[in-house]
C-alpha cells in the first residue's frame, strides 16, 4: 500500500506514503486516493479529513516519473491519472485540510486545489517545473489560480524550476492559512480538523459545497480547455527528455528537482524522481 489512512474521533488522516520518492503519485497511489475519498462518503465515522505526505521532506512531487500512461492519438483526448485523486473529483463534500511539510510541486497541486485550506510548516516550498521541461502547466495552474492572486500563480507557473514560493510568502498571499514549526503541519491540521468534525456534519458539508460552487463555474470552463492546451503546447517527448537530461546540477545535487515525465502527451505533472539526491529542498533558486 502506498497510502495510509487512519480514522480517529471523526477525523481521517490520509498519508501519501512513498517518502523515498518524495511521495510521488504512481497509478496505485492514484487509485488508492480515489478509493479512499469515495469510501469516506459512506463512512459516518469520518466527518473531516487531513491529507499529508510521509517523511517530512515533501507533501508530494506529483505524478511519478516512472509511470507510463498510454495516450489516445487524438489531440482532443487526454488520459490523466491525477484527475480523480482529489476529494471533490470523487464527490466528497466533507471538509479536507492539506498539511504540507517540505516541498509541494507539480501534480501535488491537484490535491492542494481540492482542499478547503492549507496548513504548512514554515520551511515548506511550492513550485511548478512544467515550463522548464517543455510542458504546459494547465490543470495545475488552473487549480492554483483559484487559490492565489493571478500575478503569483503566473510567476510560479511560468518561471518553472527557477522559482520557489516559500511558506511565509504563501501565507502572505493567502495560499496557506496557517504556518507551523517544521514537522508539525499534520499535527496542527489534525487539531483543526477535530474542530470541523465536532460541528454538525450536514451543515458543514453544505457549506463546503456552497464555497466550492462560488468558484466552480469558472474552474469547470477552464479545465475543459486543458487537454487541448497540453496537446498543442507540449514539446515532443525527445525534446522534453533532452531538457530534463540537461538540467543544471548544484553541488552534486539535482538542480532541476522533480522534473516532469518525458511523455509528450501528459500535462507534465511532476515526477518524484530524486536519483538518490536531495530532490530540491536544499539548493536551487532563492525561496521568496
Amino acid at each position: 500500500m502506498t497510502l495510509r489512512t487512519e480514522i480517529k474521533d471523526g477525523v481521517a488522516l490520509v498519508t501519501l506514503d512513498r517518502p523515498e520518492r518524495h511521495n510521488a503519485i504512481d497509478l496505485d497511489t492514484a487509485a488508492e486516493l480515489a478509493a479512499a475519498w469515495r469510501a469516506f462518503r459512506f463512512d459516518d465515522s469520518v466527518r473531516a479529513a487531513v491529507v499529508t505526505g510521509a517523511g517530512g521532506r515533501a507533501f508530494s512531487s506529483g505524478l511519478d516519473r516512472s509511470v507510463d500512461v498510454p495516450q489516445p492519438p487524438s489531440p482532443y483526448s487526454l488520459d490523466d491519472p491525477l484527475l480523480r485523486t482529489g476529494p471533490k473529483a470523487n464527490d466528497l463534500w466533507k471538509p479536507v485540510i492539506a498539511a504540507v511539510d517540505g516541498m509541494a510541486c507539480g501534480g501535488a497541486f491537484y490535491l492542494l486545489g481540492e482542499a478547503e485550506f492549507l496548513i504548512a510548516s514554515e520551511n515548506s516550498t511550492f513550485f511548478d517545473p512544467h515550463t522548464t521541461y517543455g510542458m504546459v502547466s494547465a490543470y495545475e495552474s488552473i487549480h492554483m489560480a483559484q487559490r492565489m492572486p493571478y500575478g503569483e500563480i503566473a510567476r510560479l507557473a511560468l518561471m518553472g524550476t527557477a522559482e520557489r514560493l516559500g511558506a511565509p510568502r504563501a501565507y502572505e498571499i493567502g495560499l496557506v492559512s496557517e504556518l507551523t514549526a517544521p514537522g508539525t503541519a499534520a499535527e496542527v491540521a489534525l487539531r483543526r480538523a477535530a474542530v470541523l468534525a465536532a460541528q454538525p456534519t450536514e451543515p458543514v458539508q453544505g457549506t463546503v459545497r456552497a464555497l466550492w460552487a462560488a468558484k466552480e463555474a469558472a474552474r469547470t470552463q477552464a479545465l475543459a480547455q486543458a487537454p487541448q492546451l497540453i496537446a498543442l503546447g507540449n514539446l515532443p517527448p525527445d525534446r522534453q527528455a533532452g531538457l530534463f537530461a540537461a538540467r543544471r546540477r548544484h553541488g552534486g545535487q539535482e538542480g532541476g528537482r522533480e522534473g516532469a515525465r518525458e511523455d509528450g502527451r501528459n500535462s507534465g505533472r511532476d515526477d518524484g524522481r530524486d536519483d538518490g539526491r536531495d530532490g530540491g529542498l536544499d539548493d536551487g533558486p532563492p525561496v521568496r
